[in-house]
């Protein structure tokens, strides 16, 4: 059981080594990421999270976990929007979790808790959030399926899922441009801006074997989601995923 494999980008690991070399790509990149974030989109990674928080109709003492929280981009569009939520940003990378810390506190937003965890294993109770939410971040998880397993548990009976996430385009023309922005662009930004090739190298390979809208929504309904459902932004290269808890 333990020579299992899984997908490391393009490579096949071991699965019990993916989760540590997805946390050295992001260990390495954190002091870059949100700059990067900006080169690689063009700015429009911006636009794709606000339409995702406008999506959330985020209400008043909302308890909300962000997974794979990052530098706390979500979290800082959240509060923003509605001031009083109880925010927990959730992280396995603890470099990134200090830089969403610093970024926030710096901001005064105190009613934000951090926890070091992984996605697959999520220290709260059962029942326990209104809405949960992960951004470009469930690609990079081991166990997709431990992931959504652990989103339903955590979720109050009504609770809602929202999953921004790279996916596939819809038009022909658009696949093949963003298919050679992929491959070409990325790496060589990740080389110049980030000094690290390899990484941005993974994030490429990363989405391109992410699986599509449809696939995903499939796992969320075998999850136990209900009136499941996904939004394309930008022709498909980016989706917005929900579902509720029964």
């Amino acid at each position: 059981m333990d020579n299992l494999k899984t997908k490391f980008g393009k490579r096949k690991v071991n699965e019990k080594d993916k989760t540590s070399l997805v946390q050295s790509v992001f260990s390495e990149v954190s002091q870059k990421y949100d700059l990067m974030n900006d080169f690689m989109s063009l700015g429009n990674h911006r636009i794709w999270k606000k339409n995702l928080i406008d999506l959330m109709n985020i209400q008043n003492n909302d308890i909300i976990v962000d997974v794979g929280s990052g530098t706390g981009d979500l979290i800082d569009l959240m509060i923003k929007k509605k001031k009083f939520i109880h925010a927990y940003s959730l992280d396995l990378n603890k470099k990134m979790l200090i830089h969403g810390q610093k970024k926030i506190l710096k901001d005064k937003i105190t009613n934000v808790n951090f926890i070091n965890a992984n996605a697959e294993n999520i220290p709260f109770n059962n029942d326990f959030f209104d809405k949960y939410v992960i951004s470009f971040c469930l690609r990079n998880i081991t166990y997709i399926n431990k992931a959504l397993d652990e989103s339903y548990r955590i979720l109050k009976p009504g609770g809602v899922f929202y999953c921004l996430e790279f996916s596939s385009p819809s038009s022909n023309l658009v696949k093949w441009i963003y298919s050679n922005y992929k491959s070409k662009i990325i790496p060589y930004l990740g080389k110049k801006i980030a000094k690290n090739h390899g990484a941005y190298k993974y994030l490429e390979e990363s989405i391109s074997q992410f699986p599509n809208q449809d696939t995903l929504l499939n796992q969320l309904n075998k999850v136990g989601f209900v009136n499941s459902s996904y939004i394309n932004l930008f022709n498909g290269i980016v989706c917005i995923h929900k579902g509720y808890k029964a």
